[in-house]
């Protein structure tokens, strides 16, 4: 999802995000021209359902100045399968991306490159002096650069050297695919959220901390199920689910770790995204290129630097 409307920030932080979102259409196109690859961009808008009087009250507190409240009859005219809503607080600009074929499309542009090499090895330590950093490999070979990013998900904090990304800890999110594609938009409900792809409907998900275990539970995706049938009814009689796990990397403010190591400039941090990874990357890449670069920024990372905790 493309959501920091609906999952705000605070100051600089939610600045940065809505910076994140509207930077993806050029994105998408820099991403076509190179690697052939078209990835779906859903920019339609977010909406957040309400399902009860206790539900509309609270989103037309909360909601931010650029959202506007649709009727329940409005609601119904945009996505008749949310006619038993009540109505629903829009945010236009909002939405989501195809991650899966934006993957892909990000493999194929770096395979196409004669300036990257690919290392198929995990990373176990990093060594960072003043001008340059060496990367220690699980079969124990090294490597060295000038400048090293480390972003490596929810692993990151596992890296030896590597000492604030030791604040980023995995948390595991279950969530469930559905064949039917009855929504245009993304909806929030009041546990959950559903997204729509070509083909189907990813509802999602939980927030469990349960360290590196990224199975799914029966009772994970039960409550998964319970929380997109509520906003959208007639999925309760789809036969064909499938389900997943995945790891966020989660800090403790969910805000990201983005800069340079204060004592190592040769070390730069790009992890710890919490819920945004996706919607933040294309914004955290320009501004990672930046700092290595020794470029003017254009945004406040106050909020993201590394040494907050």
């Amino acid at each position: 999802m493309l959501a920091p409307s609906v999952e705000q920030a605070t100051g600089a932080a939610h600045d940065f995000a809505i910076a994140a979102r509207d930077r993806y259409p050029a994105y998408i196109e820099y991403l076509a021209e190179r690697s052939h690859v078209r990835v779906p961009l859903n920019r339609s808008g977010i909406l957040q359902v309400a399902i009860t009087e206790k539900g509309v009250k609270g989103l037309k507190r909360t909601a931010p100045a650029t959202a506007q409240w649709i009727d329940a009859r409005e609601l119904h005219r945009l996505e008749p399968s949310l006619s038993h809503a009540l109505g629903a607080m829009f945010n236009p600009g909002d939405g989501a991306v195809d991650n899966t074929l934006l993957l892909d499309a990000l493999r194929k542009l770096v395979a196409s490159s004669h300036r990257i090499t690919v290392v198929d090895r995990s990373v176990t330590k990093v060594t960072a002096h003043v001008k340059s950093c060496d990367v220690t490999l699980d079969d124990k070979s090294r490597r060295s650069a000038e400048r090293v990013v480390l972003a490596a998900g929810a692993w990151v904090g596992k890296i030896a050297g590597a000492r604030y990304a030791r604040a980023v800890k995995p948390a595991r999110g279950q969530l469930v695919s559905y064949s039917s594609t009855t929504l245009r938009h993304v909806a929030y409900g009041p546990r959950g959220y559903i997204v729509p792809r070509a083909n189907s409907l990813i509802g999602g998900s939980t927030m469990e901390d349960v360290g590196f275990d990224n199975h799914t539970t029966a009772a994970g995706i039960k409550k998964v199920r319970a929380a997109a049938e509520e906003i959208c009814p007639v999925l309760e009689s789809s036969t064909e689910v499938v389900a997943w796990a995945g790891l966020r990397p989660v800090t403790p403010d969910l805000l990201p770790i983005i800069g340079v190591d204060p004592e190592f400039p040769a070390l730069l941090y790009a992890c710890g995204h919490s819920r945004n990874g996706v919607l933040m990357a294309p914004l955290t890449g320009d501004i990672i290129a930046d700092l290595v670069t020794e470029s003017p920024l254009s945004y406040d990372l106050s909020q993201f630097r590394p040494d907050r905790f």
